[in-house]
Formats: structure tokens, C-alpha cells, sequence
């Protein structure tokens, strides 16, 4: 058990208004607060319908393979499968600067994804293409084994940079856990996984271009690179929920 930062305040009680650029945690699922909203954040789920999302290759919210109930929107198994039952879904909107926050629940051994600078412009056979936030049972899923130096595992830049992270860090399948992507206008990102950051890099620098040189992207000229993109939730044949998606475009 770690403790830190306790502070008391007893006098000059006067309510007031949270810092626009301080980072509000709100655990009521699918919410904005007073504070939220005055700052910028919005819901990009609402919990209870598909408004603002469509499948990646599809001009509408797939028709089978994702469920929305309980405030959760649900990728349904089918049999590891990456991409054969409802498909990769993304937002219709595009973003380019944004600190995005999501929360999800893994099931025994799943693999799932939160992609980001998603195009569509790439052709792929199966999963649409974009850098990504890996949502994996590290413990039980192949795919962690995979790569370089854990490159594969839960919240590392996929196939890129492994994200520094404990297993004191995350919640295991069957428990939430919260994602947090954060991209700046000077293309610094930044991936955390419950309140701790684990990686950051440069967008577009010698160091990223060197990485994608030697990923499964490097048949992609300038991946990654692009000026803004859909955000996607990724289909990869297991059962993996979301709720609490809210974006915060920045300038």
C-alpha cells in the first residue's frame, strides 16, 4: 500500500472551478461532469447507443458482432478471428491533437486494440490500420510472447515500444481497467494505463521512423505520420467491453 501528496485544507472554502488543464477522474461510467464538459471533454460513447462510431469498412454500425448493453459496447468472441464477425468499428469524426480516456474489461485470454491516426486509406485484409494501444491478456494470450521485448503486451505502442509497466499496474480480465492516450500538437504521445504512464515517443522523428522500419508497418509509407485519423476499437475475435470513451481535443 503506497500513499503520498495528503493534503487538508480548512479555511477559505470557497468552491471553485477545476484548472481547465487539470485531469479530472470521473469513475461514473459514461459521464461528463460540470468540470468535464467546461473543459473540452466529450463523450464518445454515450453508453446506450452507436451514435458517432461506424465499421471501418462500412458506411453504418455493423449489424452482428458488437453489443451495446449495460452502458458497456461489447466486441462479441468468435473464435479468435481478427476481423470476421462485425469487423473493426471507428469513430465517424477525425482527430489530430487529443487526449482520449477509455475504460475496458478484458475476458480470459482476449486480444482487442485502441487505434488511433486511422486512416482507411491502407489495404488490409483484415484489421484497418493505425497506431495502437494494445488491450491484451498478457498472461494468457499468445500474441504477449510475440514481437521484440514485449512490444506486444497490454498498453505498449503495438509491435513498436513495449510498454513499463508491473503487473501491480493493471486489473486482471473480468475487472476494469482505465487507458489513457494522449497526443500533443507537437506530436509528443504519451500511452498511461491506469493513472501511470508507461511509454512516450515522438510522432514523425528518426527514433519512430527507425521503429516502423523494422515493424509489420514498414510496407506502409509514412504510417503513422498523418495529420489526424478515426479512433477505432478493434475486433480481434474475443469478448473485450468499453465504456467511459471521452475525447479532449487540444490546440
Amino acid at each position: 500500500m503506497y500513499w503520498k501528496n495528503i493534503k487538508i485544507k480548512t479555511s477559505d472554502l470557497t468552491p471553485k472551478a477545476f484548472p481547465k488543464d487539470v485531469f479530472i477522474v470521473n469513475t461514473i461510467p459514461n459521464n461528463l461532469s460540470k468540470d468535464e464538459a467546461g473543459s473540452g471533454w466529450k463523450l464518445l460513447f454515450d453508453g446506450k447507443t452507436s451514435n458517432g462510431w461506424r465499421g471501418a469498412f462500412k458506411k453504418r454500425f455493423p449489424d452482428h458482432g458488437w453489443k451495446i448493453d449495460s452502458g458497456m459496447i461489447t466486441v462479441l468472441k468468435s473464435h479468435g478471428e481478427q476481423g470476421k464477425n462485425g469487423g473493426d468499428i471507428v469513430t465517424l469524426n477525425e482527430y489530430s491533437a487529443f487526449d482520449l480516456t477509455f475504460q475496458f474489461k478484458l475476458t480470459p485470454g482476449a486480444n482487442s486494440g485502441v487505434k488511433y491516426f486511422v486512416t482507411l486509406n491502407e489495404k488490409s485484409d483484415s484489421s484497418a490500420i493505425g497506431l495502437e494501444y494494445q488491450v491484451l491478456d498478457d498472461k494468457l494470450h499468445p500474441d504477449a510472447k510475440l514481437g521484440r521485448n514485449g512490444n506486444r503486451t497490454l498498453s505498449s505502442l503495438y509491435d513498436m515500444i513495449p510498454a513499463n509497466k508491473s503487473e501491480r499496474y493493471f486489473n486482471q480480465p473480468g475487472k476494469w481497467n482505465w487507458g489513457r492516450i494522449i497526443v500533443y500538437p507537437n506530436n509528443h504521445v504519451e500511452h498511461w494505463l491506469n493513472g501511470i504512464k508507461v511509454l512516450e515517443y515522438e510522432r514523425g522523428s528518426k527514433e519512430f521512423k527507425d521503429l516502423v522500419a523494422i515493424s509489420k508497418y514498414k510496407i506502409w509509407e509514412n504510417f503513422g505520420e498523418e495529420k489526424e485519423g478515426h479512433i477505432l476499437l478493434q475486433d480481434h475475435g474475443d469478448e473485450v467491453s468499453y465504456r467511459s470513451i471521452k475525447i479532449k481535443e487540444l490546440k
